[in-house]
């Protein structure tokens, strides 16, 4: 898997974390201390989050950082 994949599929696992409890893009960058547009180009892989980012979404969700960024399921 190249880097814009992998940053498309954990995107995409945040996604639909944020969905499956019921916030919007808003709601979870505000909890996570983000922009808006930030968390935006997080969850379409058109941005390379750095480690400690993906920790304060994985937190903010209410999960561990592992679970965001495992492959599979």
């Amino acid at each position: 898997m190249n880097k814009e994949q992998e940053r498309k599929r954990i995107g995409g696992r945040i996604a639909a974390l944020r969905m499956a409890r019921g916030l919007s893009q808003q709601q979870l960058a505000d909890i996570a201390g983000l922009a808006q547009q930030n968390l935006a180009r997080v969850e379409t892989g058109r941005y390379s989050s750095r480690l400690d980012t993906l920790a304060v979404i994985a937190e903010a969700l209410g999960c561990q950082l592992e679970f965001i960024i495992k492959d599979g399921e």
